[in-house]
């Protein structure tokens, strides 16, 4: 291991001996001052991540602003960690909230600031101390928000930028300093994260991939679904886990609901990334653009049909594009990450059910309906861990975060986030 990235490992392990004794209140007071420093100057930052993966001034504005808002719910959060009395026969009755140590993050590009912060901020909240392997187009991401906490006055060693590709990952992650582990990522990239945490028992958060399904019946707003829906396929140019990626249709609206979609669809045109009027730029490399082409030639090569073309303007940009897709098509076992969207019709709700839960992941889900029995339906059968009514996904600080099948395990904001780097300690006794 390089000498630099073994001396951030042994800094964040003597920091973690000091940080664990802070009160949990100075710990929140030091988040606050983080989340105005990053409010305060979210251009600058926005321009950071827009520089690094093309995604739209505006969107990467609204991806700082969001930090400090989750960053406030957590300053103003709770302390859920407090040792907690347990009535029994014992003098000594409790269980108290042990922070594990030095945990690595390791996140990925299309949101920068938010993925690493969501996981870093309650996890350091918590008392842990973070070491973060960024995806590499984001280094300047990771500096700055190593910045952040420092201008913040959060000691040397909480938070830490490491400046490495993939291939050091596993041997980080076996240090003994390090105890945990939080990816968000590719299935592949996780179940070999998970692998090496696993033989080295050492706990792992997975926050993978989704193929969400948006579901629109008769007695939807079809107007609302139509621009939530665009949005949701395509924001992040379509660089989203909890994008909208299977429009199921209800086939008594097929006729009146597609038109609408389509034309809201055709608003996203490329342009100019760093121009505030901008919806949609190009993808974050070209090698993901070339993916994205490969999936969609295959995806009609098994039968899909065009509704509109992907077509391909540059080297990472594309016209967005739309196909109707059968059940059975290879690409439905697939995730399209990138303006691409697919289409289906069902004949019945047991129908749509069945679409929307037949593959691997089970991440997030939308339902535009107006009906309290149907939205009861959805809500107890799809296999996700988010259930959206008539509203597009969005991570809310205020509610778990997490999927479930494929789409990984572990829970990111609410309070919950808070244990999930912590040993549930037992004091009993007389």
């Amino acid at each position: 291991m390089e000498q630099l990235i073994e001396n951030k490992l042994i800094q964040a392990n003597k920091t973690f001996s000091e940080w664990r004794k802070v009160p949990f209140e100075d710990k929140q007071k030091l988040i606050r001052k983080a989340a105005e420093i990053l409010k305060n100057n979210s251009e600058k930052f926005g321009r950071i991540i827009t520089t690094e993966m093309n995604k739209p001034i505006a969107e990467s504005i609204a991806e700082v602003e969001k930090c400090a808002l989750m960053m406030n719910y957590y300053a103003e959060a709770e302390n859920i960690l407090k040792p907690e009395k347990i009535e029994s026969e014992f003098s000594y009755s409790e269980v108290h909230y042990v922070p594990k140590g030095v945990i690595l993050g390791v996140m990925p590009w299309n949101f920068p600031f938010w993925q690493v912060l969501r996981f870093a901020v309650p996890a350091i909240l918590a008392g842990n101390t973070v070491v973060l392997k960024h995806a590499s187009i984001c280094f300047g991401s990771g500096n700055a928000i190593a910045e952040v906490l420092l201008e913040a006055g959060f000691p040397e060693g909480v938070f830490q930028n490491l400046e490495v590709g993939h291939t050091a990952v596993k041997e980080i992650l076996e240090h003994d300093a390090v105890r945990g582990v939080s990816l968000t990522g590719s299935g592949k990239a996780g179940g070999e994260v998970a692998s090496i945490a696993g033989l080295n028992i050492k706990k792992s958060l997975l926050e993978l991939g989704g193929s969400d399904a948006f579901i629109i019946f008769d007695d939807a707003d079809l107007d609302a679904a139509a621009k939530a829906g665009a949005k949701s396929r395509l924001q992040n140019c379509g660089q989203t886990c909890t994008a909208a990626k299977r429009f199921i249709i209800d086939e008594k609206i097929e006729d009146e609901f597609l038109p609408k979609f389509i034309e809201e669809y055709k608003t996203y045109e490329v342009g100019d990334p760093f121009n505030k009027e901008t919806k949609l730029a190009g993808m974050a490399r070209p090698d993901l653009a070339d993916e994205l082409e490969a999936q969609f030639n295959r995806a009609l090569e098994n039968g899909a049909e065009i509704i509109m073309p992907l077509e391909r303007i540059s080297e990472n940009e594309f016209r967005p594009g739309l196909i109707r897709v059968q059940v059975g098509n290879p690409i439905l076992k697939e995730e399209l990450f990138g303006p691409l969207g697919m289409v289906m019709i069902a004949k019945s709700d047991e129908e749509a059910l069945q679409m929307a839960n037949d593959i691997p992941f089970g991440l997030s889900n939308s339902v535009w309906t107006k009906k309290a029995d149907r939205q009861l339906f959805f809500i107890e059968n799809l296999e996700s861990g988010t259930v959206n009514i008539n509203r597009m996904t969005s991570s809310d600080p205020r509610f778990p975060f997490g999927g479930s099948k494929d789409s990984g395990y572990g829970t990111e904001l609410s309070l919950l986030a808070l244990k999930e780097f912590v040993v549930a300690r037992t004091i009993v006794g007389n």
